[in-house]
Parts: structure tokens; C-alpha cells; sequence
């Protein structure tokens, strides 16, 4: 795996409380950085996918297929408590 590295100016308060997390956690302030990157580049990722499935929606299929689904009560598992 080819690494990059980048210099990453962080204010100091925010440095140390990401110091405690990592130790905390027992783990390098580099693994600590780069988990959170992997986080938010996934949850925007995640966040874009949905947005992208919610434009190929057809809330008329959506519509025929929620009327043709039998009118029963929920199996008890599934009810709302």
C-alpha cells in the first residue's frame, strides 16, 4: 500500500483531547488520525449512496406495491411496543 504523508495543523485543544482519546484507546495518534478520516470519508460516502438510491426511487411503484401488501397486523415480534 503506497502511503502519503500530509502536515496537519491542529489547534491545541483539540490535539489534546484527540491525545486522550488515543490512549485511551490504546492505540498511535497516526491510527487514531486516520481511523477518523476513514469515518467521515465512509459516512459521506454512505450519505451520497442514499442520496443517489432516493433519486432512482418511484414512489408510484412504491405506492402499487405498498397497496398490494396484505392489510394484517404485525407478527408479534415485529409490533410496536
Amino acid at each position: 500500500m503506497i502511503m502519503a504523508n500530509y502536515a496537519l495543523r491542529v489547534p491545541e485543544s483539540l490535539f489534546a483531547y484527540a491525545r486522550e482519546v488515543a490512549e485511551s484507546e490504546h492505540v498511535s495518534m497516526n491510527q487514531f488520525f486516520v481511523t477518523a478520516i476513514a469515518e467521515k470519508v465512509s459516512a459521506l460516502r454512505t450519505e451520497t449512496y442514499f442520496k443517489e438510491r432516493q433519486a432512482r426511487g418511484d414512489l408510484t411503484g412504491f405506492d402499487a406495491w405498498l397497496a398490494a401488501s396484505p392489510d394484517v397486523p404485525p407478527e408479534p415480534h415485529d409490533a410496536l411496543k
